[in-house]
């Protein structure tokens, strides 16, 4: 049997890290597929992104052996935080003639759709940052802007780097209470005080960019019992308990069995002191919510979210998870 080039559909999941392009088939089967560097529009531009982004997509359908041509596109984009930003992503991505039909989701939801078997509950993801979607199946959402410090934000393996990094100064210099971070994050990086880590820091002998190598550091610390990094741990709980609550009362499912899936390196490394405040917590607060783990790669989420779309039938989304190698 043939490809029916009208129902073939796009799933895009564009990373900060890395992006992953699948063409779908309407029924489910994954006829192409390609990966690629990260999606970031803040830093090369909407226009530089998305030239990005097309090459992979070109090798995808290279791959498919069918032309670069979607009855519709489902792209779960990194960056896409304000609707305004994805109104922005989606005029360009029409703008190059894939599709006549594009959504443009925050890559959040690709982690959520791939974690549930309808597009039903919350998820929250916490990686390098942190981020929590919430969708029901009549299209309702809820989301955070999820930019920063300045949209309330907190966490994430570089905001608890920068916590750990905090207290174990002023630890050294007598500011704050004792904690053997202050010994533990510089001996990461073979130097011998803070004062040293704090010096290659600031004058670029060591990258800002590897202070995310100290956020395990930390984890590690807390499981030996430091009260302070104990404390660090116990706020990111709270804050993961914070963002799922508040998804769920918006979406009206607080009262209701419902999932709260759980996703990012630094939720996925299953530490036993954040994830067994994370359930003490939302157990007072959601006592009917249902904790998952997402596992499953993104792309999926992003596939079946084009099958949603699509109205697609369970036996292709069950095709497309079997795929994936999920049940």
């Amino acid at each position: 049997m043939g490809v029916n080039l009208n129902g073939l559909l796009l799933a895009v999941d564009a990373g900060n890290s890395k992006t992953d392009v699948a063409v779908l088939d309407r029924d489910g089967t994954v006829l192409g597929a390609a990966r690629g560097g990260g999606f970031q529009p803040p830093l090369v531009g909407v226009g530089a992104a998305v030239d990005g982004l097309a090459e992979i997509v070109g090798r995808a359908c290279a791959e498919a052996g069918v032309p670069v041509e979607f009855a519709r596109v489902a792209a779960c984009l990194a960056n896409a935080d304000l609707p305004v930003e994805e109104a922005s992503l989606r005029t360009e991505l029409l703008g190059r003639g894939w599709s006549p039909s594009v959504r443009v989701h925050n890559d959040t939801f690709a982690i959520l759709r791939a974690g549930v078997d309808e597009p039903r509950g919350v998820a929250v993801v916490c990686g390098a940052g942190i981020n929590c979607v919430g969708m029901t199946p009549d299209g309702r959402t809820a989301r955070f802007p999820a930019i920063g410090k300045i949209s309330g934000d907190w966490g994430g393996g570089g905001g608890l780097a920068d916590e750990a990094l905090w207290f174990a100064a002023r630890a050294e210099d007598g500011r704050g209470e004792p904690t053997e971070l202050a010994g533990a994050l510089p001996a990461h990086f073979g130097l011998e005080s803070m004062y040293a880590l704090i010096e290659a820091l600031h004058l670029g002998r060591i990258p800002m960019a590897r202070r995310h190598e100290l956020s395990p550091v930390l984890f590690a610390v807390a499981a030996g019992g430091d009260p302070v990094a104990l404390s660090i741990v116990h706020r990111q709980a709270e804050e993961v308990v914070a963002m799922a609550a508040v998804a769920l009362r918006r979406l009206g499912l607080q009262d209701e069995e419902a999932p709260v899936l759980l996703g990012g390196s630094v939720l996925a490394a299953r530490h036993p002191q954040l994830e067994e405040r994370i359930r003490e917590l939302l157990a007072a607060r959601a006592p009917k919510a249902v904790i998952g783990f997402v596992t499953a790669p993104p792309v999926l989420g992003a596939g079946l979210l084009a099958l949603d779309a699509a109205d697609a039938d369970p036996e292709a989304k069950a095709r497309l998870r079997e795929h994936y190698g999920v049940a």
